[in-house]
């Protein structure tokens, strides 16, 4: 019997090396969680229910069209990407930071590809691990790390930084000028809003724009019942008139159907403009697409009606991989947070870790495509990319009003 005891160990031994191959690195063993020679497995954070009804879960669809075309070519350096799908976090930051925590500890990914959600509360954790997360950095949340890559940076700089001047840019390109035009800008009480009011504002104003008045006042729980007491402060701000733009700074087509249908029957002819707007599914809703009528929507990618091929590829990669889903702004958002992520793992090489990819990020990496326009790292960890295009609702369809354009930042007051 003492002899065989040998004999025994070694077969033990044999098949817990046969097991801690087939394990993904990381899940066990020392290597890098998420990585093994054939795959780098991914997932993500979206806000895909919502008291308000937001939702961002069309995110989930372009990521994964980008992904697996990246998988039919082969990959990157001959890994396959394992995308898990997108955790709910219901719009609340607890359950966003207890979904990454699930990822990255149970699942154990190698980054989070998309996050896209307005609360989202992983932030810290993620830091704090050094794990990647790629997706639309609208929060304060994203800005000042070395882990969270927005695909147009950091939309919350702090004063002293670079602040955008392309949406006020492309505006006033649009008019003709904004020598002697004043804006208004809307926001609501979330600190999110307020925040993008005071960088909005600054971009109409860098462009020459004069700035009528900003009014953070609307409750972002849900559109209020009376909206004439805002409208009768954005038909009065200037000098006792209208403002010649209007801007919202509001999350959600409610909101923005509401002031705007107030704003046209109380005799409003300017124009209006805002985030989010360019969304297909409106266009379902008769009264919802006549309060839209006009509007110009600003979109941070180039729009679905452009002939740039970069705009023709994706369309074919949601083709193939979600056939007849509707093209909307959440998905764009996922497909191009994918493709950056994907552009640094490439760069970053066969020899992949955390510190290896991260060090890529933050090591003067730089990427320009005409779907999105730039990206500079780490420059755009404290600044947004400064790129973006405008849209209009005309007779029931999108037209492009301007392609996608990079402008410089200028430093936040």
């Amino acid at each position: 019997m003492p002899a065989v005891a040998p004999a025994v160990a070694l077969v033990v031994a044999l098949l817990a090396g046969c097991a801690a191959q087939q394990k993904a690195p990381g899940a066990g063993g020392g290597g890098t969680p998420g990585v093994t020679d054939t795959t780098v497995r991914v997932g993500g954070v979206l806000t895909k229910t919502s008291a308000s009804g937001y939702s961002t879960k069309d995110a989930e669809i372009g990521a994964r069209a980008r992904f697996e075309r990246a998988n039919a070519a082969g990959g990157v350096h001959g890994r396959r990407i394992e995308f898990l799908g997108a955790e709910d976090d219901g719009q609340d930051a607890a359950k966003g930071d207890a979904a990454a925590k699930k990822l990255v500890q149970k699942d154990e990914v190698f980054a989070l590809v998309p996050v896209h959600a307005p609360n989202f509360g992983g932030a810290a954790f993620l830091e704090q691990q050094g794990v990647p997360w790629f997706g639309w950095a609208t929060g304060p949340q994203w800005c000042g790390t070395r882990t969270g890559f927005g695909y147009n940076g950091c939309l919350a700089p702090k004063k002293g930084a670079g602040s955008q001047t392309w949406w006020g840019r492309q505006m006033a390109e649009l008019l003709g000028g904004a020598t002697g035009k004043s804006v208004y800008v809307q926001t609501s009480d979330s600190s999110g809003s307020k925040y993008g009011g005071t960088t909005i504002s600054q971009s109409f104003t860098a462009a020459g724009f004069e700035l009528a008045g900003v009014n953070s006042g609307l409750p972002a729980a849900a559109p209020p019942p009376d909206w004439l007491p805002y409208v009768n402060k954005i038909m009065t701000s200037d000098g006792g008139g209208p403002p010649d733009v209007v801007v919202s700074v509001i999350a959600g087509t409610k909101f923005n159907v509401g002031l705007y249908a107030a704003l046209k029957r109380a005799g409003y002819r300017g124009v209006l403009t805002d985030a989010t707007s360019y969304d297909t599914a409106i266009l379902a809703d008769p009264a919802g697409a006549e309060a839209l009528e006009g509007v110009i929507a600003a979109p941070m990618f180039e729009p679905f009606e452009s002939t740039a091929p970069e705009i023709a590829q994706l369309k074919a990669d949601v083709a193939k991989t979600a056939p007849g889903t509707r093209l909307t702004q959440h998905l764009a958002i996922g497909y191009w947070a994918a493709d950056i992520f994907l552009d640094m793992l490439t760069k970053t090489g066969r020899d992949l870790t955390r510190e290896r990819f991260l060090a890529t990020g933050n090591g003067s990496y730089s990427y320009e495509n005409a779907g999105f326009g730039r990206i500079r790292y780490p420059r755009d960890h404290s600044e947004p990319n400064g790129c973006g295009a405008l849209v209009r609702l005309e007779k029931g369809a999108f037209t492009v009003a301007k392609s996608m354009k990079c402008f410089e930042n200028v430093p936040l007051r």
